[in-house]
């Protein structure tokens, strides 16, 4: 697999294994699917930032950094329990919200992957600061976070999708 289509496919996978964590009812399974998305977002978001670096796009490709600092610490909470993880998640959430409108702001990502990032972004946001602000949420809290993650996958198959397509 070229490095150019091994992000779109860790995005892709990540965002899978990402959904499936979330609905599983096992706490070993959940661990295992949310270890397996983080160690394919942080690998993915790598690459996009390298990309974007040589690209000469900083704004994206600093949000790609920022993604993968809070995806880092989200992951780094994947075999905990859900109210262990919290701290981990509060600060991921966060720093996922940042990298989003980043990463959104300049035009480069198709337009509705960049509302879908926005409205993840705007969802996380309130999550961290709920977090932050010492509400007992878990990273499967309803209605958030758990109803920003369709928001957050549809975003990463829009860059996915986007990088893919321009793949050399």
């Amino acid at each position: 697999m070229s490095a150019r289509l091994l992000a779109p496919a860790g995005l892709v996978i990540g965002g899978l294994l990402g959904l499936a964590g979330a609905l599983v009812p096992s706490n070993s399974l959940r661990g295992l699917c949310w270890g397996l998305d983080g160690i394919a977002l942080v690998i993915a978001s790598a690459m996009l930032a390298v990309h974007h670096i040589r690209r000469g796009h900083e704004m994206v490709a600093a949000g790609f950094l920022v993604f993968l600092a809070g995806e880092t610490l989200v992951f780094s909470g994947s075999a905990m329990g859900l109210a262990e993880s919290a701290p981990l998640f509060a600060a991921g959430a966060g720093l996922w919200s940042a990298s989003l409108v980043l990463i959104s702001v300049p035009r480069l990502m198709p337009s509705w992957s960049r509302v879908t990032a926005v409205m993840a972004a705007a969802l996380f946001a309130v999550v961290a600061v709920h977090l932050f602000l010492g509400d007992r949420l878990t990273p499967l809290s309803r209605p958030l976070p758990f109803f920003a993650y369709p928001f957050l996958v549809a975003t990463l198959f829009g860059w996915a999708w986007a990088h893919a397509r321009n793949a050399d």
